[in-house]
């Protein structure tokens, strides 16, 4: 077989739909939820129902509303009678790794054009008690994701020497960031840096503001082949690289501060996309950062700087929007949070930056850009990189 045959086909973001996030949607269904994300992304696009092959969904787990596998319902929302439907879950980081999924499948030509989406309508249950499930479930923390990863984050403190300072000023560039985001939850005009530094202290060293919210929403994406590219209306954004990577929650000698999975991640996608100096090679950043202390922590892991520096990058601004490395100008997960579309989310924006698409929060002159997401214990790592450009080979 010649390598053409072999070759993976070029895979292409040509559509990108988001709902408006918010803390609860209670005018639409889930089934009305994931259809106006999917109807704005094939208008994107300039696509019909007719012409998707395949939907791959994806949310976090299904006792978040309390409907176990709403797929099987969601199939006629997303067009998909009759057509193959997968379903993907690889918790917070599931976003992620619902793309890569329908990504694979173009790669593949299993399908020609496929329709990615991932949601999360979490006004419908409780998820502090989906984060903090009783023994022998988990370990008995009883306080919810922060809980678990504030003694991380003061570990990185402990290695680092970083200053206290430093969760609030991600914290206050993230939510800046939001306001020129028309789709991000939280909105706060009124927000100072000593707000966030004055607001309550849930977990020591993670303030109220340095948290996450708890949001509705949707993100969807059609990925499609170079011949779909070529028809398509706008520039597409192509995918260089993706990978998937996992490792246990607890295991003898677990990095928390640094997951090896992560750095394995990171390594993988950047070999397939020809990047040897992210820092320097890399326009723009959507890191998964639930917690704000997590941008220096993940700037360390990814590769953008060396153990022990990551903060120094965020103290001295070079991951504001319009600093050396912008990092989550979208406002990221700090700013809105619908679990199982977080990770999906920030490979969309990745998407969105370099094809020049992302409305006022565009990072100038954006032509490659990562999308990031982990989930569980810091235990499901995946990651894109697309670029303007299709890639190389």
């Amino acid at each position: 077989m010649n390598n053409a045959a072999t070759a993976k086909e070029p895979v292409a973001v040509v559509g990108v739909g988001q709902t408006k996030h918010v803390a609860a949607r209670r005018d639409v269904s889930i089934a009305g939820l994931v259809r106006e994300a999917a109807q704005r992304t094939l208008e994107d696009a300039e696509l019909t129902w007719a012409e998707i092959d395949a939907v791959v969904i994806g949310k976090a787990p299904d006792f978040f509303e309390g409907v176990m596998m709403p797929e099987l319902y969601l199939a006629d929302a997303l067009g998909a009678v009759g057509k193959p439907m997968l379903r993907v879950h690889t918790a917070g980081s599931v976003g992620g790794s619902t793309a890569l999924v329908a990504a694979n499948l173009v790669a593949a030509r299993v399908h020609r054009t496929v329709l990615t989406l991932a949601f999360e309508k979490q006004s419908e249950s409780n998820a502090m008690w989906g984060l903090s499930l009783p023994i022998p479930f988990q370990q008995p923390l009883l306080a919810g994701a922060g809980g678990f990863f504030a003694p991380h984050v003061r570990a990185y403190m402990r290695r680092t020497g970083a200053p206290d300072t430093i969760g609030s000023l991600v914290a206050y560039k993230d939510r800046r960031n939001a306001l020129k985001n028309p789709y991000a939850h939280l909105h706060e005009h009124d927000l100072t840096l000593e707000k966030v530094q004055s607001s309550p202290m849930l977990w020591d060293p993670i303030r109220y503001s340095e948290t996450c919210p708890s949001s509705d929403g949707a993100c969807a994406m059609v990925l499609t082949d170079r011949a779909g590219a070529a028809r398509a209306p706008r520039p597409p954004a192509w995918v260089h690289g993706g990978a998937m990577r996992s490792e246990p929650t607890l295991f003898a000698g677990k990095d928390f501060v640094s997951p090896q999975a992560g750095k394995d991640c990171a390594a993988d996608v950047y070999r397939q996309a020809g990047i040897t100096d992210p820092r320097r090679q890399i326009d723009a950043v959507e890191m998964y950062v639930p917690f704000s202390w997590y941008e220096p922590m993940w700037l360390e892991n990814l590769g953008f700087a060396a153990e022990g520096e990551g903060w120094k990058l965020t103290e001295s601004g070079v991951t504001e929007l319009d600093g050396d490395l912008p990092v989550n100008p979208s406002g990221g997960v700090l700013s809105t949070n619908p679990i199982g579309a977080s990770g999906m989310i920030r490979f969309a924006e990745a998407a969105l930056q370099v094809r020049g698409r992302a409305g006022e929060h565009q990072v100038d002159g954006a032509r490659r850009a990562l999308g990031h997401a982990y989930g569980g214990g810091a235990q499901f790592f995946s990651m894109w990189l697309v670029g303007a450009e299709p890639p190389v080979g």
